[in-house]
């Protein structure tokens, strides 16, 4: 199984496109990569869970490019959560036929989750201001315990968007709709000071067409890159 060493934002990254390889290897395997990340410390690290999902990559993905295009895209989760306002929303039915793009994370982490929230953010700010109102961002936490609907609601708007969606609720829930899209993470568990939450990197983007999920990126796409997709994933196109 292959293990990926995740970076925070100031780490040097001598070979970009490994992650989005080892995690587009790993959804063709039906595995989900995982990333270790703890509280009080930067010590982030990777493992594999299982998943039932299967997907298909291209075996002539453009290797230049931060998106990984799926053959074989993936059945939005069937997943019914609640939303920082503490209402109950339906993931299918609420992003129906909106380009979506899907990360399961949590609030505590200190490096990988908000800068990934915060990429996505700055790139949707180029966008022209009809194309903002279209695009969707979900945040799921992997860590329901600690991020109740109010906790989301204090981070999201400083880590990412004020109009990003965060949904908590039952853990068992969220484990089972990550895995769906080939997205492996494991309940929290407190070592020693820290707790861990091994949670998947990648970012799902979902077509307003077709309502599949047939982009992924890795956890080191960088503003410019999102900037880049953006317009093309907001029509339902291949970036």
């Amino acid at each position: 199984m292959s293990q990926e060493k995740t970076s925070g934002a100031g780490t040097a990254r001598p070979g970009r496109r490994t992650p989005l390889i080892v995690a587009a290897v790993a959804i063709v395997a039906a595995l989900g990569i995982t990333a270790a990340v703890g509280l009080g410390g930067n010590d982030d690290k990777a493992s594999g869970t299982g998943s039932s999902s299967v997907a298909e990559v291209s075996g002539a993905e453009d290797s230049t490019k931060a998106a990984t295009v799926l053959d074989r895209p993936f059945t939005k989760p069937s997943l019914v959560l609640t939303d920082t306002k503490g209402q109950k929303y339906d993931l299918r039915e609420r992003t129906k036929g909106k380009p979506t793009l899907v990360y399961f994370g949590y609030t505590h982490c200190p490096d990988v989750c908000p800068m990934t929230m915060s990429n996505i953010a700055l790139a949707k700010r180029e966008l022209p201001k009809a194309d903002q109102d279209k695009l969707q961002v979900v945040f799921v936490t992997t860590d329901p315990e600690r991020d109740t609907s109010a906790e989301l609601a204090k981070w999201l708007p400083a880590a990412g968007d004020p109009t990003f969606t965060g949904l908590t609720g039952d853990f068992s829930a969220i484990q089972a709709g990550a895995r769906s899209i080939g997205i492996g993470i494991d309940p929290p568990k407190k070592e020693g000071d820290k707790v861990i939450s091994m949670h998947g990197a990648q970012v799902i983007a979902f077509s307003p067409t077709t309502d599949q999920g047939y982009v992924l990126y890795g956890e080191d796409t960088t503003v410019e890159e999102y900037a880049k997709d953006l317009p093309k994933l907001i029509k339902g196109e291949n970036p």
